[in-house]
């Protein structure tokens, strides 16, 4: 493990819109905070790519030796359906309207089903997971320093924050590029915009119509928090008004952390972090992955393979694979071609690993002709990781060490041209970086000993049927092997090897 004080770690941040080299306020010690979800339904590929991205980030932050607290929310209350507009209805109070039950049913049952997936896709757990409606006090208060400090203002039981106040000393729109002058003159949507200063001031608290059921108590009578004030309370609570990373999906970046950065102004006089990181979205087959166009895909449909979309099911450990392949700020494209490449590049990743595992320390103890190319390999996952979590250049660096392993194993190379030194640093690495850094994991079904155990039994039978000189079937046990991605290789003295490709 490094230590964090050597470690070049660079980030992209995209509020200044360039990579920054990672200096933590208050090291070894970071604090990380990511917007979750919304608990209103199962959890789909949009869920996944934020939990996967940012899991990678933690897991990598506390292999350099940092001591991270990682906050990670969830949202129970106040996301209207209508986000920018604010407008529409509560989505958990919608849903547990029309299900007739209890909001925090919704809550419970949908916290439950997004942990299960993410547990699949071994995403690690955050430090602190909390709720909107566990901090109504705190976010009162929030409100209540607003208000005292002159960005908020009070109408029929609403509390907006002052844009138009806010904007004489301080800019806003810096992060998504978004400029309020262009929004408002695009905008045909006047509804409830009357009582505002300005149609994008948003609320900080809404008052209570007599049919919503989820209301608190307040110095302004009942209501409900507006959904931009819940990420500012619970981060700054658990990570201080002013922390380190700040994440979520590039789809948050206005209104919602556009919001969050004039809130921590308007109440504390700054910004509250000092990067911002933003994963990308998905696609399914090129398209935006939308409910109406019918290719919506939620984790459980993906892991069962009961989606119309889908030909087979896909372990979790391919969804994830898949996400790593992309770096966390561009762009991934689900469909069954990419899958199944990464169902096979999952699999050759793993089989390697259990070669590797069961090889023999080679004898030397020093000196290989390659041992300068595998240290260079190895060094090279550190760089590509430590240049803004590229975690597809850094798979692409443990590929060409899986196409050493592979070489050694079928005796390609020989086992003096590596050094004792060299062969446990390369162990280490494959261990380090597809296990603890990637958050990989082995599956009992794919790539481990009983994948090989049954290609040796395949081998075995195809060895007695060319005795036979039954080549018939000899050459259909090869073909019908190749087409899933093994490859036999007989060599002059007839003795056959294979390869995961």
């Amino acid at each position: 493990m490094a230590t964090p004080e050597k470690s070049q770690l660079y980030l992209y941040n995209s509020f200044t819109r360039k990579k920054e080299e990672f200096k933590p306020i208050n090291p070894p010690f970071v604090g990380l905070y990511v917007c979750g979800p919304t608990v209103y339904g199962d959890p789909h590929l949009g869920h996944a790519r934020s939990a996967v991205s940012f899991d990678v980030i933690y897991r990598y932050l506390k292999h350099l030796g940092y001591k991270v607290r990682y906050v990670r929310n969830i949202t129970d209350v106040g996301h209207l359906e209508n986000e920018e507009l604010e407008q529409g209805e509560d989505k958990i109070a919608k849903k547990a309207r029309l299900e007739q039950i209890e909001p925090m049913e919704v809550v419970q049952t949908y916290t439950i089903r997004y942990h299960r997936g993410m547990d699949a896709l071994n995403c690690l757990r955050p430090s602190i997971e909390p709720t909107a409606s566990g901090h109504i006090i705190e976010q009162i208060e929030l409100v209540e320093k607003l208000l005292q400090n002159g960005f908020a203002y009070q109408v029929n039981g609403n509390i907006y924050f002052d844009l138009e106040k806010y904007r004489k000393n301080n800019s806003y729109g810096d992060l998504s590029g978004k400029v309020l002058e262009d929004l408002q003159a695009g905008s045909r949507d006047t509804e409830g915009m009357e009582e505002k200063k300005s149609p994008h001031d948003f609320a900080l608290w809404k008052r209570a119509a007599p049919e919503h059921i989820m209301r608190w108590r307040s110095p302004w009578g009942e209501g409900f928090p507006g959904w931009h004030l819940e990420c500012t309370t619970m981060s700054t609570k658990y990570l201080g008004n002013k922390f380190d990373i700040h994440g979520g999906g590039l789809d948050l970046q206005f209104p919602h952390h556009e919001a969050e950065i004039a809130q921590c102004r308007g109440a504390h006089g700054h910004d509250p972090v000092n990067y911002w990181l933003h994963n990308n979205m998905i696609t399914i087959d090129g398209a935006k992955m939308s409910k109406s166009a019918g290719n919506f895909i939620n984790l459980e449909a993906l892991f069962t393979g009961e989606h119309e979309k889908l030909e087979k099911a896909f372990n979790p450990m391919v969804a994830r694979f898949l996400m790593l392949q992309s770096h966390y700020r561009s762009k991934i494209d689900f469909s069954n071609e990419a899958l199944t490449a990464a169902e096979k590049g999952y699999n050759r990743l793993m089989n390697a690993i259990g070669l590797l595992r069961k090889m023999d320390p080679p004898s030397k103890d020093s000196g290989g002709a390659l041992d300068s190319e595998i240290l260079e390999l190895c060094d090279r996952c550190h760089e590509m990781m430590n240049d803004d979590f590229n975690t597809a250049r850094t798979l692409a660096a443990l590929f060409d060490l899986v196409s050493k392993i592979n070489a050694l194993h079928n005796n390609q190379i020989s086992r003096d041209d590596i050094s004792v030194s060299a062969f446990t640093t390369l162990s280490k690495t494959m261990d380090d970086f597809v296990f603890d850094v990637l958050g990989l994991k082995e599956d009992p079904t794919s790539g481990d000993s009983k994948t090989e155990d049954l290609v040796q039994l395949l081998i075995e039978i195809r060895a007695e049927a060319r005795e036979r000189r039954d080549f018939a079937t000899s050459d259909k046990i090869r073909d019908d092997l190749l087409k899933i991605g093994i490859q036999l290789k007989d060599d002059k003295s007839g003795e056959t090897t294979f390869e995961i490709l």
